[in-house]
């Protein structure tokens, strides 16, 4: 046999082989997900978690985001009826009034509900829930909570217990405790966003206070709703202003500290400045650790060490982008051109002046890529921080969902968040486009 049709036949051989390494790739591969998805369907408790789900809270907490309630709340010990929106000292009605849709005569208090619902107050601490396709729902407190329909007979919208009721309908809510029994009445919107209710400049049209007669006669018109609106108690502008600034110092203090070190670390750290094995594998080292190690976990140990505050999530943010900056500008170091180096150490330069002339200008695009890049990551990084470490916007983010009542608040911390982070990207945009392209467009 001829060496041609030896190899002609070793071709024909590697070509079966291959023909098999594929066909049993493009079966083992399909097997292998199946058996993880199969895998993640078991240890995830999937058919567990759909049990579990409860989509009326979840369609309650999605409607508590875009809206407000009105409570009305009879306390069950003294009899005593008041009427606040999202249950606010700020918020509530004077003794003696009330919104027209709640009418209160001496014991009773009727309420009415939104698609001919209603609840009553009477007396002997007994509330009635007027469904009109279910019903009448009584229930009373004596000294337990009562209702009149079995409990095999309640439907999904009724949740009860010997200490507890609530129910929940399209139209309102109403739960009742031994302390309390209280009705929630929603309607679409942000109220008392701008000014609360015990401010003179509440419900007046913007014309008015721009160009109407003085409300306040120890304010001008445009001074007092400004103050009025600035230190609303309910939303808290001035403050959330306050913590949004914090947020953004937080991320540019650690961001640009980050970047100081790690200039000067990557050279160590970069082969063609630093022949030295031991140094180099050292500095690189040190930078595997550092960003290896999660932001997160940095804030929690250095919130035990030095307390909470801003100052400690910068320097969590810090150590951690000095690694991934020091490993960034280490790689972008060993690409530079030796030439321009070596043509700036023909006039007799120094080292540093070397450094200066011959390799700084050639990394500043990437370098302020990058940092610019960080600073727009950190950014949104510094809100979770920040909730660690008591400070900025993520701790009054934090502090809304914590409390589980004003969920508007936390679309409202939601909506800056997601400003700031648009706010930073145009930013960057701009400063990378001025400082490495040399122009505004």
């Amino acid at each position: 046999m001829t060496d041609a049709s030896l190899s002609m036949i070793d071709r024909q051989e590697a070509a079966q082989a291959l023909f098999k390494r594929k066909r049993l790739i493009s079966v083992a591969v399909p097997a292998v997900i199946l058996l993880y998805l199969t895998y993640i369907f078991f240890a995830f408790d999937v058919m567990g978690l759909a049990e579990r789900a409860r989509l009326d809270n979840a369609m309650t907490l999605i409607r508590d985001t875009y809206s407000y309630k009105t409570h009305v709340t009879r306390a069950n010990r003294s009899g005593e009826v008041t009427i606040a929106k999202e249950g606010e000292r700020p918020a509530t009605w004077p003794e003696g009034q009330s919104p027209d849709w709640v009418a209160i005569d001496g014991e009773t208090v009727t309420i009415d509900l939104p698609r001919g619902h209603s609840v009553l107050f009477l007396p002997d601490q007994t509330a009635v829930y007027r469904h009109p396709e279910f019903g009448d729902i009584t229930a009373k407190l004596d000294p337990s909570v009562s209702i009149n329909i079995p409990e095999d007979a309640l439907p999904e919208w009724i949740s009860y217990s010997r200490t507890r009721l609530d129910i929940r309908t399209e139209a309102g809510r109403l739960t009742m405790t031994r302390s309390k029994t209280e009705v929630f009445r929603y309607f679409f919107g942000w109220e008392l966003f701008w000014f609360t209710l015990d401010s003179p400049y509440h419900g007046k049209p913007v014309w008015t206070l721009l160009f109407g007669p003085q409300i306040d006669a120890d304010r001008s018109n445009i001074a007092g709703a400004w103050q009025d609106f600035w230190a609303n108690p309910l939303w808290h502008h001035g403050k959330v202003a306050w913590a949004i600034g914090e947020t953004i110092l937080m991320a540019f203090l650690g961001t640009m500290g980050a970047a100081l070190v790690a200039l000067p670390l990557a050279f160590l750290a970069a082969r063609n400045f630093t022949p030295v094995v031991v140094v180099r594998q050292l500095v690189r080292r040190v930078f595997d650790f550092v960003r290896g190690v999660d932001a997160l976990i940095f804030t929690i140990l250095l919130s035990r060490a030095f307390g909470p505050g801003p100052l400690t999530g910068a320097l969590a943010i810090l150590l951690t982008d000095t690694g991934s900056l020091g490993k960034l500008f280490s790689e972008a170091l060993e690409n530079v051109d030796q030439k321009q180096i070596e043509g700036v150490s023909s006039t007799g330069a120094k080292p540093l002046q070397r450094y200066r002339f011959g390799v700084i200008p050639q990394i500043t695009p990437v370098l302020l890529s990058q940092v610019l890049y960080f600073l727009e990551s950190n950014t949104r990084s510094a809100t979770i921080i920040g909730a660690i470490t008591g400070g900025g916007i993520g701790l009054m983010l934090t502090q809304a969902i914590i409390t589980q009542k004003d969920w508007e608040e936390v679309s409202y911390y939601i909506v800056l968040i997601v400003l700031m982070v648009i706010f930073m990207d145009w930013l960057s945009g701009i400063l990378r486009r001025r400082l490495i392209k040399g122009g505004g467009h």
